[in-house]
């Protein structure tokens, strides 16, 4: 059987007991109840080099499943245009599986392909693999990036909807009934306070006429990458509605943490870790700057909720998706994949009394309310036995080690923001300067005698 993932980011808090240990979880067999017997399946990864993906790919391979990665690179050659590698160092990925193989005794393919532009190449390899699902992370994924240049508006657009859109065509053309699962973001749904909990993907409503239905939940994006992944969720309604394809779709909240167990086998497994204004997760973001003694760059209050899940939570959420398909025309099942909510300044408030570092208030680049509350069900991955790692301060440590392991590498003038979402916003933060951020270590060498 066979698999595809493509790349590219609760007010119900369950409080849970979580290890304190610098890897959650270690053991491969967690879910083995929850999924029951479900036989190992093939996997193609398209977006499996990214934050995200190569992660996953790993733990759908240890799980057992036969796992091809498909990637075109893009998101390293962004690190050439935005002058910012990520703080860990990134193997190639003919090394990245070498390097699993060597470990595991498990192989994990790799096919360069762009699934936006090689439509032919796409199909063949669908026909080839006949894979049993397709996860799709193969996205541009900041919100940021997506809003810096009107250049990196028409890239997000036209490689998240394109390949989305190559996605769909693909699978019918090549007459392979696979079960699309796609990664998807809470900012869907919107930021601003919806009054109640934001079901999953699905809401009922009262027509005019007094006529009671169950529709789609309206869209409401903050920036150009939230958009696409709302038309996104559109395509997938057309092409379940029209040609019957089986689609889940997956909201995800904001990642943190960077190593999962299979990736902290082998120093050349390490998975990415983003810290800049562009594609550095807000969480880890804090405590890359905590560790490093910066003081937190928290935008605007600090008011907004947002929903968050721990990088190894979304390897387990991608894999229960895959065993729990969606039945031959059923609709579009939609999961909220996120462990809890919390507020931005609370979180910064919470990294600063860890680390000893301020809290720096500065003018928010992006356009958006001040304040908002976020409520969230989750009720469908935990009815499947997901146990989500929630904000425990041990397993911070995690990060913080591999920040202050690798923090040579780090360059302090790429922690502002460097993108803004109207001239308003750029005219706010007109006055914040990258060359002003020092780490911990320059400022003590500056106040040497």
């Amino acid at each position: 059987m066979k698999i595809i993932i493509w790349t590219s980011l609760f007010q119900a808090v369950v409080s849970f007991s979580v290890p304190k240990t610098s890897v959650p979880r270690s053991s491969s067999a967690l879910f083995a109840e929850a999924n029951g017997s479900a036989a190992p399946k093939k996997i193609l990864v398209l977006g499996g080099d990214g934050f995200c993906g190569w992660p996953t790919s790993l733990y759908l391979s240890d799980q057992g499943h036969d796992v091809v990665v498909v990637d075109n690179l893009s998101r390293r050659n962004i690190d050439l245009e935005l002058g910012c590698d990520s703080l860990t160092p990134i193997q190639p990925m003919e090394v990245r599986c070498q390097a699993w193989k060597e470990v595991t005794g498990k192989d994990i393919r790799f096919v360069n392909l762009d699934v936006a532009k090689e439509y032919d190449l796409l199909v063949q390899l669908i026909e080839k693999e006949k894979p049993d699902s397709i996860v799709h992370f193969a996205e541009q994924r900041a919100a940021p990036y997506s809003m810096k240049t009107s250049k990196t508006k028409r890239y997000t657009v036209d490689n998240n909807v394109g390949g989305s859109n190559n996605l769909c065509c693909a699978v019918i053309d090549s007459g392979v009934d696979a079960h699309i699962v796609h990664l998807g973001t809470m900012g869907v749904y919107g930021y601003g306070t919806s009054g109640g909990e934001i079901p999953e993907g699905y809401i009922d409503v009262i027509l005019p006429g007094g006529r009671e239905s169950n529709i789609l939940h309206p869209a409401y994006p903050g920036s150009v990458y939230h958009a696409t992944k709302c038309l996104d969720a559109l395509l997938w309604q057309f092409y379940n509605k029209n040609d019957q394809l089986r689609v889940t779709d997956l909201h995800q909240g904001i990642v943190w943490g960077t190593n999962t167990p299979q990736t902290a086998l082998d120093e050349r497994l390490i998975n990415r870790f983003d810290y800049d204004g562009d594609y550095g997760t807000v969480l880890n973001r804090f405590l890359m700057q905590g560790a490093m003694g910066v003081p937190l760059t928290v935008y605007g209050t600090g008011g907004q909720t947002r929903a968050f899940i721990h990088i190894s939570d979304t390897a387990r959420c991608i894999e229960l998706a895959i065993n729990n398909p969606p039945k031959p025309g059923d609709r579009v099942e939609i999961f909220n994949q996120v462990a809890e909510t919390r507020r931005v300044r609370d979180i910064a408030n919470l990294v600063a009394k860890l680390t000893g570092v301020e809290v720096n208030y500065i003018p928010n680049p992006r356009q958006e309310a001040d304040e908002n509350e976020l409520d969230v069900s989750n009720k469908k991955f935990c009815n499947l036995g997901l146990d989500p790692i929630t904000l425990d301060t041990g397993l911070f440590d995690e990060v913080t080690e591999v920040v202050k392991k690798y923090k040579s590498r780090c360059n302090p003038q790429k922690i502002l923001p460097a993108s803004f979402w109207n001239k308003k916003r750029a005219e706010a933060c007109a006055d914040l300067d990258p060359k002003s951020v020092k780490l911990a270590e320059e400022k003590t060498e500056a106040a040497a005698p």
